[in-house]
């Protein structure tokens, strides 16, 4: 029984690969039916193989690009119509004509001279689907608008090719990243971020990595060390300029590590904070610890994590003798005001996208200042005020993170931000909070991965 009669042209929709319309031609002469992509990439393990691929979908106009990936189910060898023989892979997804929506097989081929981005074959047809040679466009017309309504709509789950650079493969953050990614059918590939060296190409950028030239990724998660700040900032800008989706751009990497900039920031924005102050010329040292309020005081160096660097000095004596050795070593610091009603305590803010998703309370141990777990101290999960709450965001805003923890200080003044941290460790955070941290990273770069560019970017203004 025939449902449907199509024309030699007709118009389409594949939904499972967000493609709401595309103008086809159906050549019952083809066996099977053919996707015009480009950049097309195999990835995943042998025993999942999937594809990434681009999409340009509207003919007059390649600004519009579309990024699917679908699983392999084949890779056969297909004769074109001018009997050149290549070997393609073979993707299955649904096809809706009309309301009628069935799975169809579509092989991938590079041809985007040709006129019609898709070309459907007889085995899609099935015998409840008759062709009249003659006419056109038999069925509803749909237009390609609607590529600018999908670029605001919920973005369609797919397989995503994640990166973390990381030289730590194997710590809790990076396993935690790697379980929530691939529970979401998403692969998730271990970069280390010493090993990445890049060619500097204005049409081709690219990164390699042990000898050859690294493959397109959907998003990458910076995770760098202090001590590679500056090299893994270049490597996070090359990615961004290949279009991948960074969690954090570099740019807002280098402002939250470079403590003294980030502090400027929060002052410029009205966003509190310790009193800060920061100097070079030995004379000044009176007036520095003056300036937060005299002993005791914080000396911290602008690189400092996980709170080595971090010295209490609690007496003037003491601030001066810490103040000429950090400048003996020509060490760049700051001189902040001791928040002593904090009573050794400090409140981290775990930010996703733009919201706080998990806070904790975290207290100092027996004879120390600093709140850092890594440095023997406790935690609880705490239910943060809404000043507390906005706070943070707002930080995170300033800086130009995605991904945070905002450490705040409480004050008789109100919250006050200590630090703010573009690579936060996971494990403290999921185990007070029971809550699932990476998996909501991960739903964070599901929405901003986004498959649709409705002008490209220029690579110079991609950077960062």
């Amino acid at each position: 029984m025939t449902i449907l009669t199509l024309g030699w042209k007709e118009w389409l929709s594949l939904p499972l690969l967000d493609l709401p319309a595309m103008e086809v031609k159906v050549d019952t002469g083809a066996k099977t039916s053919a996707l015009h992509a480009f950049d097309i990439e195999p990835f995943g393990p042998a025993t999942r193989p999937l594809v990434r691929f681009g999409i340009r979908p509207v003919p007059d106009n390649n600004d519009i690009e579309v990024f699917c990936s679908a699983r392999v189910i084949d890779r056969r060898a297909i004769v074109s119509s001018k009997g050149e023989t290549e070997q393609r892979y073979i993707i299955e997804t649904s096809i809706n004509i009309a309301g009628y929506e069935w799975p169809i097989e579509i092989s991938l081929s590079n041809r985007e001279s040709m006129r019609f981005r898709m070309l459907l074959g007889r085995q899609a047809l099935g015998e409840e689907v008759m062709v009249n040679p003659t006419e056109s466009c038999l069925q509803p017309t749909l237009s390609y608008e609607l590529y600018k309504r999908n670029s605001k709509k919920k973005a369609v789950r797919r397989s995503l090719r994640l990166g973390i650079l990381t030289i730590e493969s194997k710590n809790y953050s990076s396993r935690r990243l790697v379980e929530a990614a691939e529970a979401r059918d998403h692969v998730i590939e271990m970069i280390d971020t010493r090993r990445c060296y890049m060619n500097i190409n204005s049409h081709t950028p690219e990164v390699h990595y042990d000898g050859k030239p690294l493959a397109n990724y959907d998003a990458i998660i910076p995770r760098i060390g202090a001590s590679l700040t500056s090299y893994g900032m270049s490597v996070v800008r090359q990615f961004s300029m290949m279009g991948s989706y960074s969690v954090n751009p570099a740019r807002s990497i280098g402002a939250s590590r470079d403590k003294l900039y980030a502090h400027q920031l929060f002052a410029r924005h009205k966003i509190g904070m310790p009193v800060t102050a920061f100097a070079n010329s030995p004379k000044d040292t009176d007036d520095l610890i003056d300036l937060v309020g005299g002993a005791p005081c914080v000396v911290k160096l602008l690189e400092s994590t996980q709170g080595r660097g971090v010295v209490l000095a609690e007496n003037k004596n003491a601030a001066e003798s810490v103040v000429g050795a950090f400048r003996g070593l020509n060490a760049n610091f700051l001189v902040q005001e001791f928040v002593e009603e904090s009573k050794g305590a400090d409140i981290r803010c775990f930010v996703i996208g733009g919201r706080v998703v998990a806070a904790m309370e975290r207290c100092a141990g027996e004879g120390e200042f600093r709140s850092n777990l890594h440095r023997g101290g406790s935690a609880r999960s705490i239910k943060i005020s809404k000043e507390q709450r906005e706070i943070a965001v707002k930080a995170t805003r300033v800086l130009g993170l995605n991904v945070a923890g905002v450490d705040l200080l409480r004050s008789n003044d109100g919250p006050k931000v200590l630090e703010v941290n573009s690579s936060p460790g996971l494990e403290g955070i999921e185990r007070v909070s029971g809550k699932d941290i990476a998996g909501l990273i991960i739903e964070h770069i599901e929405k901003r991965a986004r498959p649709i560019s409705q002008v490209r970017p220029k690579v110079a203004l991609a950077a960062g």
